[in-house]
């Protein structure tokens, strides 16, 4: 007779540890007995503050939901609400399907067992995919036109140096200089456009550090009027980083924020810890997120799914490699960066993981 197995307590903990669908426990009354860290994130609340909190309380809307999980209680059947639109601590609406389960204990009160999907962000994780190929394949790209353009161009220089030694005529030498600077000039064009090409030199440091050298750097640059405020979470652990590489690429982010907003707008730089959070194809149980966010005109939407390749800009005056060089930066820690922009709120999300490749 085969002998019934049971998971140990520590073991199921761990399991909805690393769930990324979001798992609330509530009890006959519908109060939140447990979340985990996926719920966490979706409701903004940690799990100790949730404790004993009514449902209906974190979410501005719940009539619909409400009243699903009120009936599934009563008739002790599990139901599924698909495609529900959640307004959830007073941000965006959310799309997510949920499944109510009643759980019954003996000589226990009714609890739920309520399971969200939030299909938001699994769209979201799509994208973040495609976006790390395209890098990828982008930088691909460039990596072969560089090689291309540079070994032409190397010989081009060489000869109009050579040239510039055998004529007589200071004019006509002129002309062999305009040569040699406009190649030097394409040249240091490519490597602008291949990106950094060392690998990241990274040390352990508070993140606030990288943070407080941009703002710095920002304010010197563009004057004390400048509306640039700060909204750090004090309690973020120390992360391993090149600083060099990401003072660059945050300092990128809030350059490209001063400009949208011509100096005179609202730009706010805001630190926050992540848990549970999937990047491209990797879970991680801890992520830093940086926000530069800003109350500029917005950037249209046609320009959105392009704005982190090179030589695409929305500016006149623009190379287009800055958000390029930022995205190459923030992957070479195994990080991301993201971009939502509409008039008036244009938010860069950059994520890095508080674990690295290095590290395992």
């Amino acid at each position: 007779m085969k002998q019934e197995t049971t998971v140990p307590a520590g073991a199921m903990q761990r399991i909805l540890e690393n769930q990324t669908i979001s798992i609330a426990l509530l009890d006959e009354r519908l109060d939140i007995v447990y979340i985990n860290p996926a719920c966490e994130n979706l409701f903004q609340v940690s799990r100790r503050m949730a404790s004993g909190v009514p449902l209906a309380r974190l979410i501005e809307q719940p009539a619909s939901l409400h009243r699903r999980l009120a009936d599934s209680l009563r008739s002790g059947h599990p139901c599924t609400e698909r495609e529900l639109r959640l307004t959830i601590a007073g941000r965006e609406p959310v799309t997510v399907d949920c499944t109510m389960t009643p759980l019954q204990e003996p000589r226990q009160n009714t609890g739920m067992l309520l399971e969200i999907i939030h299909r938001d962000r699994q769209l979201k994780i799509a994208r973040e995919e495609s976006l790390l190929t395209q890098q990828g394949a982008t930088h691909e790209i460039l990596r072969g036109l560089a090689h291309e353009i540079k070994n032409p161009l190397g010989g081009l220089r060489g000869a109009a140096q050579l040239l510039q030694r055998e004529l007589p005529d200071e004019g006509l030498r002129e002309y062999t200089r305009i040569i040699i600077d406009e190649a030097d000039r394409l040249q240091n064009l490519m490597d602008r456009m291949f990106g950094p090409s060392r690998l990241p030199v990274r040390r352990r440091i508070n993140i606030h550090e990288v943070m407080e050298r941009v703002h710095a750097l920002v304010m010197a640059e563009f004057g004390e009027s400048l509306d640039l405020q700060r909204d750090y979470d004090p309690s973020l652990p120390e992360i391993s980083v090149d600083p060099e590489q990401l003072i660059q690429a945050i300092l990128n982010l809030v350059r490209n924020a001063v400009q949208a907003t011509r100096g005179e707008g609202r730009i706010v730089m805001r630190t926050r810890a992540i848990r549970q959070i999937t990047i491209g194809h990797r879970r991680h149980k801890l992520a830093v997120l940086i926000e530069i966010s800003d109350d500029g005109p917005g950037i249209p939407e046609e320009m959105q799914k392009k704005i982190f390749y090179p030589m695409v800009t929305g500016r006149a005056d623009g190379t287009g490699l800055g958000l390029s060089i930022a995205q190459s930066l923030v992957n070479m820690h195994q990080g991301l960066i993201e971009c939502e922009s509409k008039p008036g709120n244009t938010v860069f999300r950059v994520l890095l993981p508080l674990e690295n490749e290095d590290d395992e």
